[in-house]
């Protein structure tokens, strides 16, 4: 899942204890029996990040092995940015501009940050919202 700031200019990472160090990533979770995708990505986000989200779409999915589950891969927008962070979840979460995330996907720069290799849908989502072509 990843959360577009209402200014369409930032997007919201977050990172696990066990991410390498520095790597940020998307939101994630699981959709509940008798829940709606969409409503899976408000509540998760809310839960994982403090950080309510109004309109959802649906961008690609991509299978996970582990426990036999398929990752649905989607873009929401904001309606509050404050975060919040639950630390049962996920260690950190904060802004990114649409900048720095530019630079660290292309290393012409020493990144401050990491995000996730290329095959991981986390990644191809950032690269769907920057508008980056795909052989970067």
């Amino acid at each position: 899942m990843l959360v577009i700031h209402p200014d369409g200019n930032q997007c919201l990472l977050g990172r696990k204890k066990t991410f390498p160090r520095g790597m940020f990533s998307c939101l994630a979770g699981f959709v509940e029996p008798g829940e709606t995708i969409e409503d899976a990505v408000r509540r998760e986000v809310e839960e994982e990040s403090g950080v309510k989200v109004g309109p959802v779409q649906y961008v690609s999915c991509q299978p996970w092995p582990m426990p036999s589950s398929l990752m649905i891969g989607c873009l929401s927008v904001a309606v509050s940015t404050e975060i919040k962070v639950d630390e049962n979840e996920i260690e950190e979460a904060r802004w990114f501009t649409r900048q720095q995330v530019v630079d660290v996907l292309v290393k012409g720069s020493q990144p401050s940050f990491s995000v996730p290799p290329r095959q991981a849908i986390a990644h191809q989502l950032i690269k769907h919202w920057i508008g980056v072509n795909a052989n970067l």
